[in-house]
């Protein structure tokens, strides 16, 4: 008895250092680790306020293995809506990164599928789901986005942000 009483303080105690960690959820979404959504020193901005949103662009992501439209303009310093809908029947996601953390990124999730974003710079979604990224580009450059569930990266489903 005592050692079952053992082992599963141990599991209540490492299942409640991963909750707290909030590198896994029950729910089988992650967050926090590409680094993706790092404040004001991030490549490609930080999260922003609904507040001092100045537009929104719509985006369409598809069972084509692609986003509408995959090219998108802002101005740096501008908040935007990001109002994204996956008109598929399949999940797909939008993820902001750079090349390196989208290709970084995708890589741990072809380790582990299954997965779904809930940092401020991602949004999943099952088919027929709607969804939003307030964010706010705050450095004239390139900002990529794609959808990294497996399979759907490498077949195209990817743009980019030019920030002015």
């Amino acid at each position: 008895m005592h050692h079952a009483t053992t082992v599963l303080s141990k599991l209540i105690f490492i299942s409640a250092a991963i909750l707290l960690g909030g590198y896994a959820q029950a729910d089988g979404q992650h967050g926090g680790h590409s680094g993706a959504a790092a404040g004001a020193a991030s490549p490609i901005g930080q999260a922003g306020q609904a507040a001092q949103v100045t537009r929104t662009i719509e985006v369409d992501m598809s069972d084509a293995m692609r986003f509408s439209p995959d090219h998108l303009q802002v101005q740096a310093g501008e908040t935007v809506r990001l109002q994204v809908k996956n008109s598929g029947q399949i999940r797909h996601e939008l993820v902001l990164g750079t090349d390196a953390q989208l290709q970084d990124h995708y890589q741990m999730m072809l380790q582990s599928p299954g997965m779904h974003h809930a940092e401020p710079n991602a949004v999943s979604l099952a088919g027929g789901e709607s969804g939003q990224i307030i964010w706010q580009f705050q450095q004239a450059g390139t900002v990529s986005f794609g959808c990294l569930e497996p399979g759907h990266f490498p077949a195209g489903m990817k743009g980019s942000v030019t920030v002015k």
